[in-house]
């Protein structure tokens, strides 16, 4: 990747319930105990495969490395979600996988506990998609969201991604096996 990349802005980005701003090694192991101790987001981001199992262990000093890493990374834009009513991070979002070729780049996000609820979801990621498009100028931005999840679908429709096709059996969860559904929303 170059200087070039538009990945290389880190900014910070102001809503009325939330602000979303660049991820530092700091944040690591908060991030890491949301999703490690929020059996709902474990689940919902397919980082397990039985209810009440365990996220596995991962090195904090490692996970440091890698937070760090991402804060100045050319290649993707990792964003810590701060509840603007307390000033607690809840959650991330994550613009990543980027196709400089065809202006694209794949989404994925988490919210725990805290943030659920709210609107808190629904307004980072709709930050985050307008950055993308408008000021990024990113032409598409894809994701994928296990059947399971229709909460999560649901806040993707409103911000304006559409369903493109299913994978089927993608996560074997609970001696079954889910879907996922790929969706994209297109900007200019």
């Amino acid at each position: 990747m170059t200087s070039s990349s538009p990945f290389s802005v880190k900014p910070t980005l102001r809503g009325e319930l939330v602000t979303l701003r660049p991820v530092t090694g700091d944040d690591a192991a908060l991030l890491d105990t949301i999703v490690r101790e929020d059996p709902e987001v474990a689940r919902l981001t397919g980082s397990v495969h039985r209810t009440g199992e365990a996220v596995p262990p991962m090195d904090p000093a490692e996970l440091r490395g890698i937070y760090e890493r991402w804060a100045t990374a050319d290649d993707r834009l990792v964003l810590a979600v701060l509840d603007n009513a307390s000033g607690a991070v809840v959650g991330e979002v994550v613009l990543n996988d980027w196709d400089p070729g065809n202006r694209s780049c794949g989404f994925r996000t988490f919210v725990g506990r805290e943030g659920r609820g709210r609107g808190l979801g629904t307004e980072a990621t709709r930050l985050v998609v307008e950055h993308g498009l408008r000021t990024m100028g990113l032409h598409r931005i894809e994701l994928e969201v296990y059947a399971f999840n229709p909460r999560a679908r649901h806040v993707y429709e409103k911000v304006g991604f559409v369903h493109e096709g299913t994978g089927r059996d993608a996560l074997r969860f609970d001696d079954g096996w889910v879907d996922v559904h790929r969706m994209a929303v297109i900007g200019d």
